[in-house]
């Protein structure tokens, strides 16, 4: 049987009842602040279209959310939902897990690719002069 998810001793259930003021007391400083401080005005934007998206998914439809807004804290009520975040270069579908509660969006839309580095190919350097090609 799968262990339940919880967030400092809560159920996910618990946590999306709970009103802001009782679950930003909850968070870690850095995030504590941010959230004490409001949210921006694309933070407001996002969560609005967030929770029209969760409603369009209870009624059956399907709406797709884009942002650019990668400092997002990820609160419960946007669990479930699915959001496409931009790394720099293309959006990066995000699907919103109850472990991902307290962290930033950007943190799963890596803005690096890691280096794969390989043999050398024709023209890296002298010395592939003399690589044999077969």
């Amino acid at each position: 049987m799968p262990k339940e998810f919880t967030y400092r001793g809560l159920a996910l259930s618990q946590l999306q009842e709970m009103s802001m003021d009782e679950f930003i007391n909850m968070l870690p400083s850095r995030q504590r602040r941010s959230l004490r401080r409001g949210l921006k005005p694309e933070q407001r934007i996002l969560l609005e279209k967030m929770r029209l998206a969760k409603e369009a998914t209870r009624t059956g439809g399907s709406m797709q959310v884009k942002t650019h807004v990668r400092d997002m804290i990820v609160l419960p009520e946007m669990v479930g939902v699915s959001v496409h975040v931009h790394n720099g270069k293309e959006f990066v579908k995000v699907e919103i897990q109850p472990e991902m509660i307290g962290h930033y969006l950007g943190e799963f839309a890596i803005t690096n690719k890691p280096v794969r580095h390989g043999t050398p190919g024709i023209g890296a350097s002298r010395s592939s002069m003399y690589v044999p090609l077969k």
